[in-house]
């Protein structure tokens, strides 16, 4: 996993679901290229949006293996090199949490990533979680490339820069998703990893073009399930274009408020009713009977918006 490959948009993605509420693998191969026409760097599997804690470890193990096998096939057929992260870190148990990731690295992903709040569960302090994530990956495969996620569930365990700046020394670490929201946080977190394999992915839409100025290598955020094709363009030119990188970060600000809509089942619905995806709106983290109306018309209004946007500006 080396650095210029990681650099631009990263889903969060979301299960898909048959109608019996096992896992639609089908869907999932559908969804990796979908991401792949739009544009994106690469793809975060078996991640909060992906319902980690609502899945076994089995499927857990198949999305990541299935949506880096499906990203190889279209490698393969000479599409453009996606890079797959995933995590399914969602154990309190050591040997359990050993065994997830280790069954994760088997898989062939390019990064496994470690969830900050299941390492010092008790939220002790910093060198206690240094001396348990030294623990971890000291039984995790040594060709494994690693990654760290603040997820919010069960709670937000945010990285210091004692943490951060350990991980990025050990040399094992390259991929970090950021959930502080924290525009002044994350300038200074991109100054302890300046020179370092390790890359800051903002998960933060609002705050996004001030990260990718401070030195964040892209986003990796749930609206990549909506309009990827935006965070793509505004990762790989808000240098080049900065009048239009404005315009682009405006919309992105105001329209990523919908993340407190009823969300997966809204990227869901958006997937099927807008990019012929057939994919059920159906969620095991959220009853998707609570996609209101309001809802479909907020994602139906962004979406117009969105492609007015990209329209205006030249976005293919």
């Amino acid at each position: 996993m080396k650095n210029n490959e990681i650099r631009g948009a990263f889903p969060t993605m979301v299960t898909p679901y048959n109608r019996d509420n096992t896992v639609d693998y089908g869907a999932v191969r559908a969804l990796v290229r979908w991401y792949h026409e739009q544009g994106c760097a690469g793809i975060f599997a078996s991640c909060q949006s992906s319902e980690i804690a609502y899945l076994g470890l089995a499927d857990r193990v198949g999305l990541a293996r299935t949506v880096k096998d499906e990203a190889d096939i279209i490698a393969a057929e000479g599409g453009r090199r996606m890079t797959v992260v995933a995590s399914g870190h969602v154990s309190d148990d050591f040997g359990e949490q050993v065994y997830e990731l280790s069954s994760v690295a088997d898989t062939g992903v390019d990064a496994v990533i470690l969830i900050s709040n299941r390492i010092d569960i008790q939220n002790v302090s910093d060198d206690m979680w240094i001396s348990g994530c030294e623990r971890l990956i000291s039984r995790l495969p040594d060709s494994a490339a690693l990654g760290v996620y603040e997820c919010p569930m069960p709670y937000k365990r945010l990285m210091t820069e004692k943490t951060l700046g350990w991980c990025a020394g050990t040399g094992r670490f390259r991929f970090m998703k950021d959930t502080c929201c924290d525009a002044d946080m994350i300038e200074k977190r991109c100054r302890v990893l300046d020179g370092s394999p390790m890359m800051l992915y903002n998960a933060n839409a609002q705050t996004l073009l001030s990260s990718l100025r401070s030195g964040a290598a892209g986003y990796c955020g749930v609206m990549c399930n909506f309009h990827p094709r935006l965070y793509a363009w505004l990762c790989e030119n808000f240098d080049k274009e900065p009048d239009k990188a404005e315009k682009v970060q405006s919309f992105l600000c105001l329209s990523a408020f919908t993340e407190s809509l009823a969300y997966p089942c809204t990227a869901k619905w958006h997937l099927r009713q807008y990019e012929g995806i057939d994919i059920s709106t159906f969620a095991r983290s959220r009853d998707d009977r609570l996609l209101r109306r309001y809802d479909r018309d907020c994602v139906s209004y962004m979406n117009a918006a969105a492609n007015s946007l990209m329209k205006e500006l030249g976005i293919n």
